[in-house]
């Protein structure tokens, strides 16, 4: 028999979601900026709008990419190892 979950446990079910949520979007926040600062891009006086077209662009190419990947066999995605031989090490930004 299933156990009914009561609306105290749901809402702490949802709290931790959306805590979780917000967890990833700081991620993904921190990582773009990660990426806007080492490409010197974050000290580039940009438009918003502009930054935004430049993004969808970006995001245009890589889901043309996943479109074409899809079709086929699945390749295995590789990042790159962090410290590995001929790779860069990452710096830290915050101060």
């Amino acid at each position: 028999m299933a156990v009914k979950s009561s609306i105290f446990d749901l809402d702490a079910q949802i709290e931790k979601l959306r805590e979780r949520r917000r967890s990833l979007i700081v991620k993904s926040a921190e990582r773009f900026a990660r990426a806007a600062t080492k490409s010197g891009l974050a000290e580039m006086e940009i438009a918003d709008e502009e930054v935004d077209r430049i993004f969808d662009e970006i995001a245009a190419r890589f889901r043309k990419e996943e479109k074409k990947v899809a079709g086929g066999p699945s390749p295995q995605m590789r990042r790159p190892a962090v410290g590995g031989p001929g790779s860069t090490s990452e710096v830290s930004n915050d101060g």
